[in-house]
């Protein structure tokens, strides 16, 4: 019968005169319950004798000698018809699963998201170009993005204002620069070098992605003045550029023009030490910067000269001076509130003094950081659980801290804080991982603020995160983490963070790369001025002629190769449409999470430099070269 199974069943024969004939076995049929069919007689089975059992030499049966090198066996069968039906079922079985084996071999395989399948070298160089692409000032003659060139020449001098504000990047698809988002991007691109500095270099990108730091710090160094008087005289410098309403003046939102052709003016937002925000995210960008740039030992002490003071001025707590959000005030961050609208202050200066603590050594900033740790929890909004992005750092800052009771734990007094990071970042492995915490549309994009749009830059930090923290846990030797019932294992850590980035780069419904320029299906019409308008026709184009090239239904006559664009709506929706920024629109906010989550999944160096660990192309030690263990006092 095709569908029998066989089993052998022990022969219920037990006199002894039985064992002196002969052993018996019988071939059962099995249900298709799994359960053995009894057998009313040996005429319904298969007699097979195997004598399997050495042959007695003596009625007593006796064993055979330990030293015995061979035994004889002797195979009856009683029914010839049934052994034979046995047999060509049994080929017909192995043939059919022969071909089975054959079949999974050649056939093309559907990839799943257990190891990337994109070429993330590419990925990688084109994520950083769009760097190139968003750069304000002189323009470098050596950018791989050829439709760009000088332009912000003047910024900074207006009005009776008569400041340098020559440089940075535009923030999106506008002119504007946003002092806080700039910050953001440079610090965590300086994190993935400080990680992954060794898989930059074997792919040829580490002087590219410092090139966009130091174009990004170099920047960040002009937008700090600091003073030595007081505290309030303190200046920062929030952003350039405006995004008023008034449509009968010409400004940076209403007017589409290349920023070569600015002729508009652009107003400066000024604030004080008491943009406890923006004061946090430069210190830790500056901060980040000077380890990656700890080999040109006069720019790095300029960096962290520079944290250190604003540092200094910004984490003071006087009585009567005050400590907040940048865009509560409107002279500092007014108009930056529906674009880059800050919810919370502390997580920035915790995030600040840990970067600082990483860059000098110095355990005072240590010390403030983990004791205003929970301060920042408290003030963590119950939607911005979670997630790492511009406006909430608290989740990155615990995954630091994690690292450093990982591999550099310094005991009293920051065991606590450091045991409660260590915590907190194993529940956040596990809310990546549950469909009970954060949903993920039917292509498997996690949504981790799904009111509120662009689901791929969160999802691009989440990606990052994942893969860091499994990278943490090998270097560790553990399998995984666990947090209350719910445990993970390094793969199904790293399944998900390529499965974002899969998605990211092609694997969703749409089948299209929400990365310009990678793969065979992406976004066209981007929301992006200089990309929309031709620069190759010698042309000026005044404000009112640029809308134009808005409302054009045509393709992006310039390629803005490596940004990834805000990306489809919850039900994995998108529409390549200029007009419609929440779908079409990129950020270097954005653009940095992608560049870090790309270079974490990237492949490691073929050859480690630090051959004592695993070959994970990570640099375990590096971040720690400023710390030194303390004893720890009781």
């Amino acid at each position: 019968m095709p569908d029998s199974k066989f089993s052998i069943a022990s022969p219920t024969h037990t006199s002894a005169s039985d064992a002196d004939m002969h052993s018996v076995k019988y071939v059962h049929t099995i249900s298709e319950a799994g359960r053995l069919l009894p057998s009313a007689s040996q005429w319904n089975s298969t007699e097979i004798d195997f004598n399997l059992a050495p042959q007695s030499s003596n009625s007593y049966g006796s064993l055979p000698s330990r030293y015995s090198k061979s035994f004889d066996y002797d195979l009856v069968i009683t029914d010839k018809a049934s052994f034979k039906r046995f047999l060509y079922i049994s080929a017909l079985a192995a043939l059919l699963i022969l071909a089975l084996v054959l079949l999974i071999h050649f056939l093309p395989h559907k990839h799943h998201p257990h190891s990337p399948t994109k070429n993330l070298t590419l990925a990688v160089n084109q994520a950083l170009t769009f760097f190139d692409a968003q750069k304000s000032g002189n323009y470098p003659n050596y950018s791989p993005v050829k439709f760009r060139g000088n332009s912000g020449m003047q910024d900074g001098k207006v009005s009776n204002l008569n400041a340098d504000l020559v440089g940075g990047f535009y923030d999106s698809g506008n002119n504007i620069k946003f002092s806080f988002p700039t910050a953001y991007a440079v610090t965590i691109l300086s994190w993935s070098v400080i990680e992954y500095q060794e898989k930059y270099a074997e792919i040829g990108e580490l002087n590219h992605v410092k090139d966009i730091i130091k174009w990004g710090s170099d920047y960040l160094l002009k937008v700090f003045v600091p003073t030595n008087s007081t505290p309030d005289s303190t200046i920062l410098y929030s952003q350039v550029g405006s995004t008023g309403n008034d449509t009968k003046v010409s400004n940076d939102i209403n007017c589409w023009q290349r920023p070569e052709d600015m002729s508009y003016v652009r107003p400066v937002s000024v604030c004080d030490s008491t943009a406890s925000d923006l004061a946090g995210e430069i210190i830790a960008a500056l901060s980040a910067a000077s380890i990656v740039f700890k080999d040109e030992i006069m720019y790095s002490g300029e960096l962290i000269k520079a944290a250190g003071k604003l540092y200094e001025v910004t984490s003071r707590e006087d009585p009567g001076r005050k400590q907040g959000t940048y865009t509560k005030v409107d002279a500092c961050g007014g108009e930056a509130r529906d674009y880059y609208n800050s919810t919370s202050f502390i997580d920035e200066l915790v995030w600040g003094g840990t970067w600082l603590f990483f860059a000098t050594g110095n355990n005072s900033y240590l010390a403030y950081a983990t004791e205003r740790f929970k301060a920042a929890e408290d003030e963590e909004t119950e939607s911005e659980k979670g997630i790492f992005y511009w406006n909430n750092k608290l989740t990155a800052t615990a995954v630091l801290l994690t690292r450093l009771r990982f591999f550099r734990d310094l005991g009293y007094p920051y065991e606590g804080a450091l045991r409660s990071s260590s915590s907190r970042t194993e529940i956040l492995m596990c809310s990546y991982l549950s469909d009970h915490i954060f949903n993920k549309t039917q292509g498997g994009l996690i949504l981790l603020r799904p009111g509120s749009g662009g689901a791929l830059e969160f999802a691009a930090t989440a990606s990052f995160l994942s893969k860091l923290y499994s990278d943490y846990l090998d270097l560790l030797r553990r399998s995984g983490g666990s947090c209350g019932n719910d445990g993970f294992s390094l793969q199904m850590l790293r399944r998900f963070s390529i499965s974002q980035v899969q998605y990211i780069l092609g694997d969703n419904p749409m089948k299209m790369s929400y990365m310009v320029g990678f793969g065979d299906k992406y976004p066209y019409q981007v929301h992006h001025r200089s990309a929309s308008i031709p620069w190759d026709d010698g042309q000026h184009y005044t404000c009112a002629e640029g809308d134009r090239w808005l409302y054009s239904k045509e393709p992006n006559p310039n390629l803005l190769v490596g940004a990834m664009v805000a990306g489809p709506d919850i039900f994995d929706n998108f529409s390549d449409e200029r007009d419609k920024p929440w779908f079409t629109e990129p950020s270097i906010a954005s653009n940095a999470g992608l560049v870090a989550a790309l270079i974490a999944l990237h492949d490691p160096p073929r050859k480690s430099s630090n051959s004592a660990s695993l070959n994970l192309g990570i640099d375990q030690t590096g971040i720690f070269d400023k710390i030194h263990s303390t004893p720890s006092n009781p």
